[in-house]
């Protein structure tokens, strides 16, 4: 066997430093660092955290970079972990302290289904809100009292023409088609005009 020059072995000094990396992992496993850097999951980021003594924002600062390390929540039973996705208000069971791959897979999956199911019920409530408006207008419709009825006319109803007016326009068309009759015509209206104005004399 190998000695050093005082006489120590080397079996010795293997036996002695295997000894201080046993001990140096069993202070930094059970809470010998308060360092949450170190922590599992969450949880035990938050007791290192609080350890340190830190308050205010520094305290802050800490717990935010737990829960920015660790997505999933340990269950209260030690179980596992339940990872909560805001977008859908919903925790899912993960199996350690962040979703694997396959986990983010499947969540991303009821993501889809769930906007799926958030789209139909916008249009549902889009339709039911139009039936509802359409029906309150047929209300108010039967609701309000009838008017004074409406009397239809014609557009171009030709207006009446006196009579003598009438005659007039005759003559002046049979005129056109016959100058010496309506010579004759003229002179006879102007005779019985000159003796309708006339004061008839008494016998």
């Amino acid at each position: 066997m190998f000695h050093f020059g005082n006489g120590v072995s080397t079996s010795l000094l293997t036996v002695a430093a295997a000894a201080i990396i046993a001990l140096a992992i069993v202070w930094l496993e059970f809470g010998g660092s308060a360092s949450p850097e170190l922590a599992r999951d969450y949880e035990d980021c938050v007791e290192r955290a609080e350890a340190q003594g830190a308050a205010g924002e520094a305290l802050n600062s800490l717990l935010a970079g737990c829960g920015a390390r660790f997505a999933g929540r340990r269950k209260a039973d030690g179980s596992g972990y339940d990872y909560y996705d805001f977008m859908q208000d919903r925790k899912f069971e993960i199996a350690g302290p962040n979703p694997t791959a396959e986990e983010r897979k499947a969540i991303d999956g009821e993501y889809i289904v769930y906007l799926e199911g958030q789209r139909r019920e916008a249009i549902s409530e889009a339709l039911a809100k139009r039936e509802n408006d359409l029906l309150r207008a047929d209300v108010e419709s039967a609701r309000t009292p009838p008017g004074r009825p409406l009397v239809l006319m014609p557009a171009n109803v030709p207006l009446p023409i006196p009579r003598r007016v009438a005659e007039q326009r005759e003559k002046t068309r049979q005129c056109a088609e016959d100058a010496l009759l309506c010579t004759i015509s003229k002179f006879s209206s102007a005779v019985k005009d000159a003796f309708a104005l006339s004061p008839r004399t008494k016998n």
